[in-house]
């Protein structure tokens, strides 16, 4: 029984998920706007309370989690927008 659990994870590692290529992280953002991490997380919560203005990006939200999107998704067109308005507004 031990070595059908070990044979299980060995083979969960060897074999990376194919989803992980289509997930944009907000440090992929961040070099491409060039932006700190810090201020992007700020403007992004700035940006998830005005609902109607963002809205996709505010139901994609998960409270306490990584800042992250679905390559090509409404939500990520919504963060980088946000991102792009705080920037030029300073």
């Amino acid at each position: 029984m031990t070595k059908a659990k070990t044979l299980t994870v060995k083979s969960i590692k060897s074999n990376p998920s194919p989803q992980t290529s289509d997930i944009v992280t907000l440090a992929d953002l961040c070099k491409e706007l060039k932006i700190k991490p810090r201020e992007a997380r700020m403007m992004l919560r700035l940006a998830i309370s005005k609902k109607g203005q963002y809205p996709a990006l505010t139901e994609t939200h998960i409270p306490r989690q990584p800042w992250r999107w679905d390559a090509g998704s409404k939500a990520l067109d919504e963060a980088k927008a946000a991102l792009k308005t705080s920037i030029n507004q300073k």
